[in-house]
């Protein structure tokens, strides 16, 4: 069965072609700039280079017929004929409490995730576009939905619901879902197998660390809290997102700087965190150079973020009894040594020790605790496209019975 997995973001298209006989990914690339001049399609080819193509895409349906040409093309293709797709899965950031786990695409499940997108308005509605644009175009493949928040679903009331009054809840959403839950889904189980253990009796905390960051508390296989909230913008300092701020200081902001409610959220995610800190970058590898450089206010970013990290992993560990698993996964969990090292240094009372020489490593899975801490820490680089065909694929057979 061959799978295409397509991540559609409000101008941006990322895809993976899977043979999932053995999980190979027979290609892969990203469309950007979906509605703006100058778009381009960038393919990753299997010798490693990559080939950018200009091309003129009003709409999500030119970016996906895009990506549907390059496929079939006989150069840097890998299809001859579309028909070879059995089915096409789908990133989707916000299920809400609508959809608590992956699906079949129907009219239903459209019109769901529609009315979702004031929760998630640049996200869902690039999402719905990709749906729509392969529904005109392969009318007659399959699609499946993997959402983003359905792995946190299983966090009781008292961890998600916020102190507002509950009519909120029930009128408007309002709770903490959590994102990047496919990540943390793959990185939690696939830990379990690397060290021979079943994930029902493990304490799990998993770091998934990237330009946008959180962590979650996993026991038993189950998340019972983690750190993004409504939106994407709560818990950790992130690239240029904020994180866990007092709402107080949102709207005394607000009224400093004159600023109206949608300003102020572009202000906290697009402006602020690391970012916002130095003044430098968003990216932590430029942070980690300028630390290294001597700049004061990289260091002082460093200290902010790792700290939090820190605050997260103590907090999960008291809510779940002690932890047995951490987990370091994403672009800058997986790359940043010396980060990992500060956010988990002083932690023995937990049980928590690193081992330098292990840590000196980047994206590969590995064990990074010393022998004897009593906690595994462990790297894993995440995979979250695979965790979408897979369920793709589970889907598409089932439907097929």
């Amino acid at each position: 069965m061959k799978i295409l997995v397509l991540n559609c973001g409000s101008s941006s298209i990322k895809y993976k072609l899977y043979d999932m006989a053995d999980e190979s990914v027979l290609a892969q690339g990203g469309v950007e700039r979906i509605g703006l001049d100058e778009a381009f399609i960038k393919v990753k080819l299997d010798n490693g280079e990559k080939r950018q193509i200009m091309a003129d895409l009003p709409t999500h349906k030119e970016g996906v017929a895009l990506v549907f040409k390059v496929l079939l093309d006989p150069e840097i293709g890998a299809l001859k004929s579309l028909d070879e797709i059995d089915a096409v899965g789908h990133r989707i950031v916000q299920g809400g409490d609508l959809f608590e786990k992956s699906c079949i695409v129907t009219k239903e499940v459209e019109d769901g995730i529609e009315s979702l997108i004031d929760l998630a308005p640049v996200h869902n509605a690039g999402h719905l576009r990709g749906l729509r644009a392969v529904d005109e175009l392969m009318p007659h493949t399959p699609q499946v939905t993997v959402f983003d928040n359905a792995f946190h679903s299983t966090m009781p009331d008292y961890a998600y619901l916020y102190a507002v009054p509950y009519d909120f809840y029930k009128k408007y959403h309002v709770r903490r879902y959590g994102f990047h839950g496919t990540s943390h889904r793959y990185v939690s189980h696939r830990v379990c197998e690397m060290l021979g253990v079943d994930i029902k009796t493990q304490r799990i905390i998993t770091c998934h660390i990237g330009n946008g960051a959180s962590v979650a508390a996993i026991k038993g296989g189950k998340v019972i809290d983690t750190s993004m909230g409504l939106t994407p913008l709560a818990g950790l300092m992130m690239g240029s997102r904020s994180g866990d701020i007092d709402p107080s200081a949102v709207t005394y902001l607000m009224e400093k700087l004159g600023k109206q409610p949608q300003e102020m959220a572009d202000f906290l995610n697009k402006e602020s965190g690391v970012l916002g800190i130095t003044g430098i970058s968003s990216d932590m590898r430029d942070i980690e150079n300028a630390d290294n450089e001597g700049n004061k206010m990289a260091h002082l970013a460093l200290q902010m973020y790792t700290y939090r990290i820190k605050k997260y992993i103590g907090a999960y560990a008291a809510a779940m009894n002690g932890v047995d698993i951490i987990v370091w996964t994403a672009g800058v969990g997986e790359n940043q040594t010396g980060l990992r090292w500060d956010a988990c240094k002083d932690m023995e009372y937990l049980g928590i020790k690193l081992d330098k020489e292990r840590n000196e490593c980047r994206g590969v899975e590995k064990i990074l605790s010393a022998d004897d801490s009593k906690v595994k820490v462990v790297l894993v680089p995440t995979d979250e496209e695979i965790v979408i065909a897979r369920d793709t694929q589970e889907l598409v057979k089932n439907l097929k019975k």
